[in-house]
């Protein structure tokens, strides 16, 4: 049986992770990405390099888009060497970002006046899962779209929720999602910093709130990166103010009240405009006054 051809756009966190897997699953994996060398690294292990999306859509069945947000799927397909003119009829388009679910609506029928299937299909679970294969999909699409490339889904993702028969609700539940996210994050921060003001050690709070009822995911894993002093950005501050906006926007076209991811997402802005934009999202704790944040440690374990 000739072996099924994906292409990957986008090579950062997620989308290096996604690629590996599905070379690891036995598929032929083109990709493509922004950055000079990255596809080349890619393909040193297997795979191949292209120069550009519309190079990476004329060889495969699949195309895999996971970049930062709808401006760039924008650009992705219908830019200069866009994919969406080089795609054949029949094949088909995975979006990965969270996006406006309402534009996510209006790319599937755009695709589909040139016979392209479309996915939506927003992921989670970061980094490590993407790379071992266990990472979240939430998905919509036709059934023609989901016989097409259901095969490639499963081989990306640990759980693939199957949530509708068109696009948008993949969408709607992804921004669910980053609305939970986004404020157990401005949580975790809020409570870190109140217990580093009442002069309790990082590392105690951190023990005890991990083993009580009061722990969340999101503690667990940011509240590690303050304890480190690491602010490399696994997912950036940037991101949440980007999301939370998606989320407010979603539900101020309905009217529906969200005061505390109105309230998340002003923490993150303040973050964002005191010069943390690009940090790790868990930087968001750096807007509270009068604590001391604990330093990572230099190349002889001091502070």
């Amino acid at each position: 049986m000739t072996q099924k051809k994906v292409g990957v756009i986008g090579l950062g966190a997620m989308g290096l992770g996604i690629a590996k897997t599905l070379r690891n699953n036995g598929y032929s994996v083109h990709v493509c990405d922004v950055r000079p060398g990255a596809a080349d690294d890619f393909a040193k292990d297997g795979g191949v390099a292209c120069a550009s999306p519309a190079d990476l859509a004329a060889q495969v069945d699949v195309v895999v888009s996971v970049v930062v947000n709808a401006a760039q799927t924008e650009s992705v397909l219908f830019g200069e060497h866009g994919a969406a003119a080089a795609m054949r009829a029949g094949s088909t388009f995975i979006m990965c970002s969270t996006v406006d679910p309402n534009w996510s609506i209006a790319l599937e029928a755009r695709l589909a006046q040139s016979g392209i299937l479309y996915v939506d299909g927003p992921i989670s679970g970061g980094a490590a899962k993407a790379a071992s294969g266990q990472m979240t999909m939430m998905t919509s699409a036709t059934p023609a779209a989901y016989a097409a490339a259901g095969d490639v889904l499963d081989a990306m993702a640990g759980k693939v929720y199957r949530l509708g028969d068109k696009a948008g609700a993949g969408s709607k539940v992804k921004i669910i999602n980053q609305l939970l996210a986004g404020v157990h994050i401005a949580a975790a921060a809020e409570a870190m910093a109140l217990g580093l003001r009442e002069g309790v050690d990082a590392a105690a709070i951190y023990d005890v709130i991990t083993h009580s009822a009061g722990n969340s995911w999101m503690f667990e894993n940011r509240m590690a990166h303050v304890l480190a002093g690491d602010y490399t950005p696994l997912s950036a501050v940037d991101i949440f103010v980007k999301d939370l906006g998606l989320v407010l926007d979603t539900a101020r076209a309905t009217k529906f009240p969200l005061p505390l991811a109105a309230t998340a997402h002003q923490m993150f802005m303040q973050a964002s405009t005191a010069g943390f934009a690009k940090e790790d999202d868990s930087a968001v704790i750096k807007i509270f006054p009068g604590i001391t944040l604990p330093q990572a440690a230099n190349d002889e374990g001091q502070p």
